[in-house]
Order: structure tokens, then sequence, then C-alpha cells
């Protein structure tokens, strides 16, 4: 077999494996996750100037202090299917996000945004990813994305402080 062959199949494999877990994800929920199914209605259009912080500083305050870190590790296989988070990892389906928290939307080098994420002008937090991770086409409509949100706030708060360990630099 040839190694473009093999390389097409891998890809194949790979985008399949995605489309299943994606399939399996939407709107489930883990068992201890609460059911409040409340977005907190921001879009990036009124999300207003986001305050930067260091990781640990994040992590230090809730609810990413007491987040279920095992949760959020499960819920993690969700982004996995799409996105590599560990550093230097490659932009798969969608972009790598090692190092996205505090960064600009739509500004990992080599990755084909949308136009509407090219241009979105917020910066990667954890209140602009909760919002993402509630709705993400609410959030900012007219992305690719093809995920339809985590409603439960538990499991977002989970997923938001594993991301925000395991894609830091620091």
């Amino acid at each position: 077999m040839t190694a473009v062959r093999q390389q097409n199949q891998q890809t194949g494999l790979v985008t399949l494996s995605a489309a299943l877990l994606l399939l399996a994800a939407c709107g489930n929920k883990s068992p201890d996750s609460e059911s409040n199914d409340v977005s907190p209605g921001l879009t990036a259009a009124t999300l207003g100037e986001q305050q930067v912080s260091a990781t640990a500083d994040y992590l230090a305050q809730e609810p990413y202090a007491s987040a279920n870190r095992e949760q959020g590790a499960r819920q993690a296989q969700i982004c996995r299917a799409c996105h590599s988070l560990e550093k230097d990892g490659p932009n798969l389906i969608g972009p790598a996000l090692h190092g996205f928290f505090g960064r600009r939307a739509g500004k990992v080098e080599g990755y084909a945004y949308s136009p509407v994420l090219m241009n979105a002008g917020f910066v990667w937090t954890p209140r602009a990813m909760d919002a993402w991770l509630a709705e993400p086409h609410q959030f900012l409509p007219g992305n690719r994305m093809t995920f339809v949100g985590i409603p439960g706030q538990a499991d977002r708060d989970a997923l938001i402080a594993y991301l925000l360990e395991a894609t830091s630099s620091e």
C-alpha cells in the first residue's frame, strides 16, 4: 500500500471516529452533571473586554477550584475528536488548542478558520469558553464548528478546568 493511500485511510478513520464521537456526545450529559440547561447568554458581540489571568489564578477561583477534573477529562474526549491538546500538537479537523487561553480567537497559525471566527475579535478566557461551550452557534453565529454544546454548567466547569490544565504552557 502506498504511503499516500495509507495516510488517506488514516485520515478517513480519524474523520469517521470524530463524527461518531460527536454524534454520541451531542446532548449527552454525564451522570453527575447538573441539568440546569441555562446558557450564560453571552455572545462574542456582547462579551466585552476580557480580563486575562494566569492559569493558576483561574484554577484557584470558583467554579474551577472545585471542578471535577475526572469529569473534565471525560468531557475532553469530545474535544479530542477534532482538536489536539498537547504542546506542538497538530491542527486536526479543528485547530490545536494548546495555549489557547489568553489568545485571540481565530489565530492559530496554519489553520483555515471561517471568516466569522477570524474576525471575531474576542480573547479565549474561561468566561468566553463557557459561553462558547453552552451554545457555540448562539455565541458566534456563522462559525463552522459542528458541535451543539454542553448544556450542564457542572460539565462545562469541569471541562474548562481540565482544559486550563491540559493546554497550559505554565
